[in-house]
């Protein structure tokens, strides 16, 4: 298992507190947006432990289909009242929604 170094936690969050209100990021755009395109994975489990580092909008971060972080279901209601469309209840509408960086 690949272990998450500081600056790679950092690098992650710091994209991951510029997504706007109402879009929602895919693993693998943050990834690729960090200089890492190959780790989409690992940006995940980055997430996953955000919160030993503060407060973070890290329920605007799906799959690249859209998916919810399944078993955090905090996640669709949040992202509801930042009026994010959904095409289903596990599922964003990334077409609608993806924001598109910097």
């Amino acid at each position: 298992m690949t272990k998450i170094d500081e600056q790679f936690m950092q690098d992650v969050l710091n994209i991951v507190d510029i997504i706007p209100v109402g879009r929602v990021a895919t693993y693998g755009q943050i990834a690729q947006m960090i200089g890492r395109p190959r780790n989409a994975r690992l940006v995940g489990k980055a997430l996953g432990k955000s919160g030993r580092h503060g407060h973070h909008p890290c329920h605007r971060v799906v799959t690249a289909t859209g998916r919810l972080v399944p078993g955090w279901f905090d996640q669709r209601p949040m992202l509801l009242a930042e009026n994010v469309p959904f095409k289903d209840d596990n599922h964003v509408d990334i077409k609608r929604c993806q924001w598109q960086g910097f």
